[in-house]
């Protein structure tokens, strides 16, 4: 019978013992059973303690004498915040002046912007610095491939077992780890500081060492250096590490490299795994907490919904209003204080179609009003198709067709030359815009603007089309341009009683129209012989001659849309007014600032030509394209500019500076498809030069000017450009979702001294569309409280950057909206 192991210890106990019992028997095979068993754990501890004793004498030799690795490790953990340092000024170039103001690939998204907050390094980063990060880092890996020596100079001669059985020095692997952490932790202080101190100047040490600026090199310099120190090292413990590498081999059973290429890839893997960290995650854990704590936002509740303007739908000031005889209901009437809520959107909101087929049509669901439809379908203003809103004509003047009312204007007046010497219209009850939107085929830019009334968002599918217009009426106030700056105002049927009350409305078109400027009317009262339309021309005739204006053309019907323009001219100087036998309309006082726009109450009065050469409005401005880059003749050199050079300089400087920033930053650096940019606004303009850098791009630019800037609108309708005056504590008189992008340098900084901040990033919300975009330009400290309202509303951060305490910060605005409600009682009907 087979005997166990054990039994044959017991026959020989037998043999010497006969005599013995079965039960001493039994006793003697359990004694030897345990001494046996002592033996065995004997040895084994004995083999423990051995290999504990040669393992403890490799770990001091890398992390006590020589620490190779920890200074190849520390070394790379300083590199990779110097690279990403946007103060560092010889890594990266100014971002606002320079040729490669933003680094070309600086597309990258949120996640990334966060990590680089995450890892301690600045807050706003380049994607050019973390891709050279990331190319440094690649490239420390190909150069531990390529070398054979491992961490304390254990050659690869054992590969042939850690390969062959899948194997490697994980437990080596795993005291390494630990003994880096532990002697990472029990470094002396002044080391710990000496460390942190090298980290925070590391751009400018890394810098002195380099004579280039290219990351990758200063990498190179740092790893060459640490692996000759990993050389030496291993020269002198080859022979100890050697011994210990079959003892390592045959008591790990994990798969990892050895050495330093396991350390190499344990750390690349955390930097660029899918696995977070948990500082990151605490991190980012507390600023969400801290933004929802600070930002709380609700949806508006009000009777406009989605198309609510807080100015223009204040109903509770509506009602309490006196009269709304001169169109007082039609006006602003903004709400104290402004709001802070979010509009809604509408249900089933699309992102826009692209100029320019959006001028033929627009998404329905994008704005859901059949009204005008109906009450002007006939005339082709808008229809209803399927899922579509169509504009098949133009308007009540030029049913079947914009483009060839425009033709018949010119033809009969020559001198109007559109996109020549007329460059820049205002349209007064613009209808959908399509006289403006038309006029763009011409090199023509207008300012259309139409009351929020009963044609129901009339100027909302306009803007939704892509053509500039504005919610505006002509009622008890001056319009928000400066004077003397249109070359031409249009009206085709836009219901204005010029003729009344002395002709004050007519007398405020006179204001802001250029001397030797034309007014183009084509209503009813020019070419139909209704007692009513009679009566009105017969005023129109008496007002605009005392008014010294020439009616210069007044034409039969077309053959197309069978209307008639009458076409009048305003004087270029004083002499008519001099001339008059009756003051009436009497000459405004010399005390009256015809530039003085913002709330000022209408007059009825004119102001004078001005007539001295080197006054604004003297002279016709130089003809497109010449306008838009040359600085104005009446802009002296003994005028101080904006930034402080002679007015000329100053204005040229601002335009160079605005082509290298649009060239070399926002066409190309920030990632933004400038194809489905259509309407831009400036937040704050100063000469127009952002705008006029983006001249070769289908877009538009309103231009605004806040009232507490320096007043340089006239300068931007000189160029040929646009704009309006605006207090940006306020909101903007336009629809919600109107803008695809807007821009604003330096503008936040100095609002939040005066106003409601959160309210006016909730308007910027408000006229933003869904995936538009928002570049702001600003001191660092507005940057990161902007960056964090903006996330608090759910906005993408695209991209952030600074500079010398200088910010750029680029996002897109999302669909999210809140679901708690704020109901504004003023805002309910």
């Amino acid at each position: 019978m087979a005997l166990g192991k054990y039994s044959r210890i017991d026959n020989n106990n037998n043999n010497n013992n006969n005599s013995s019992s079965s039960s001493s028997s039994r006793r003697s095979s359990s004694s030897s059973y345990c001494s046996t068993v002592t033996i065995v754990v004997f040895v084994g501890l004995c083999l423990v303690g051995i290999w504990m004793m040669t393992s403890s004498s490799v770990v001091p030799v890398q992390s006590g004498d020589d620490p190779a690795q920890d200074k190849k490790n520390q070394l790379k953990d300083q590199v990779t915040p110097v690279i990403n340092d946007s103060n560092d000024s010889s890594n990266t170039q100014q971002f606002d002046d320079n040729p490669g103001d933003l680094p070309e690939d600086a597309t990258k998204g949120d996640s990334d912007v966060s990590l680089a907050k995450d890892d301690g390094n600045s807050n706003l980063n380049t994607q050019e610095n973390q891709e050279n990060t990331e190319k440094t880092k690649l490239d420390e890996s190909k150069k531990n491939d390529k070398q054979p020596d491992s961490e304390g100079g254990e050659k690869n001669n054992d590969s042939g077992e850690n390969s062959g059985g899948g194997q490697g020095g994980s437990e080596e692997n795993s005291e390494d780890k630990k003994s880096d952490f532990e002697d990472r932790n029990e470094k002396p202080e002044s080391d710990v500081n000496d460390k942190k101190s090298d980290s925070d100047d590391g751009g400018k040490k890394l810098d002195e060492s380099s004579s280039e600026t290219n990351g990758d090199k200063v990498d190179g310099q740092i790893e060459e250096k640490v692996d000759q120190n990993d050389n030496k090292e291993s020269d002198k413990n080859s022979d100890e590490t050697k011994d210990d590498g079959q003892v390592k081999n045959q008591t790990s059973s994990e798969v990892f490299p050895s050495g330093a290429q396991s350390e190499l890839l344990n750390e690349t893997m955390t930097q660029n795994g899918s696995f977070s960290t948990q500082a990151i995650e605490s991190k980012n854990e507390k600023e969400a907490q801290l933004s929802s704590k600070e930002y709380s936002w609700k949806l508006c509740n009000s009777t406009a919904g989605p198309d609510y303007i807080p100015c223009l739908d204040n109903w509770e000031a509506i009602r309490h209003l006196r009269t709304t005889k001169h169109y007082e209901h039609r006006e602003r009437h903004c709400p104290e204080p402004p709001p802070t809520c979010l509009v809604p959107l509408p249900e089933g909101y699309k992102r826009p179609i692209e100029w320019p087929k959006s001028r033929e049509k627009i998404w329905y669901h994008n704005v859901p009003h059949t009204k005008l439809a109906e009450i002007k379908g006939h005339q082709n203003w808008v229809k209803v198709t399927g899922e579509y809103l169509t504009f098949p004509g133009g308007g009540t003047q030029f049913k079947h067709g914009a483009l060839h009312y425009i033709d018949f204007i010119e033809e009969s007046v020559p001198d109007i030359a559109w996109g020549k010497r007329s460059c820049v219209v205002l349209d007064v009850g613009c209808g959908v815009a399509s006289f403006g939107g038309f006029l763009f085929d011409r090199n023509v830019l207008t300012m259309s603007f139409a009351p929020k009334d009963e044609h129901e968002a009339q100027v909302q599918f306009a803007l939704e089309r892509g053509i500039p217009a504005v919610s505006a009426v002509m009622g008890t106030k001056r319009l928000p341009y400066p004077s003397r700056v249109f070359d031409i105002v249009h009206c085709a049927r836009c219901r204005v009683p010029w003729h009344i009350e002395g002709g004050k409305l007519l007398l405020e078109l006179n204001r802001v129209l250029r001397p030797g400027g034309f007014f183009v009317w084509s209503a009813t009262p020019v070419y139909q012989k209704l007692p009513e339309d009679v009566e009105i021309w017969k005023a129109m005739v008496e007002i605009t001659k005392s008014m010294c204006w020439k009616l210069v053309k007044k034409t039969g019907k077309d053959d197309v849309n069978r209307v008639a323009v009458a076409i009048f001219k305003k004087p270029t100087s004083n002499d008519c007014y001099e001339q008059r036998s009756q003051q009436e309309p009497p000459l405004c006082p010399e005390s009256d600032d015809p530039n003085a726009a913002w709330n000022v109450p209408l007059q009825t009065c004119m102001h004078k030509v001005p007539v001295d050469g080197s006054e604004r409005g003297s002279q016709w401005p130089e003809q497109w394209p010449a306008r838009l880059e040359k600085y104005p003749y009446w802009l002296l050199s003994s005028q101080v500019g904006v930034y402080g050079k002679a007015a000329p300089e100053d204005f040229s400087a601002d335009y160079e500076h605005w082509k290298r920033v649009v060239t070399n930053s926002y066409v190309n650096g920030l990632g933004i498809k400038w194809s489905s940019v259509r309407n831009v606004m400036d937040m704050r303009a100063v000469y127009g030069g952002f705008a006029a850098a983006l001249k070769d791009l289908n877009l538009w630019v309103m231009n605004v000017v806040p009232i507490d800037s320096p007043d340089t609108l006239p300068i931007i309708y000189e160029r040929g450009l646009f704009g309006m005056y605006h207090d940006w504590c306020e909101s903007f008189s336009t629809y919600p979702r109107s803008y695809d992008l807007l821009h604003a340098d330096h503008l936040f900084s100095k609002v939040k001294k005066r106003c409601n901040f959160a309210a006016v990033v909730a308007e910027v919300d408000r006229i933003v569309r869904p995936e538009g975009k928002l570049i702001v330009r600003d001191n660092v400290e507005t940057i990161s409280e902007l960056e964090n309202m903006l996330r608090s509303m759910q906005w993408e951060v695209r991209m952030t950057y600074s500079k010398d305490k200088e910010g750029l910060l680029c996002v897109q605005k999302t669909m999210w909206r809140p679901k708690e409600v704020e109901t504004l009682a003023y805002a309910i009907a």
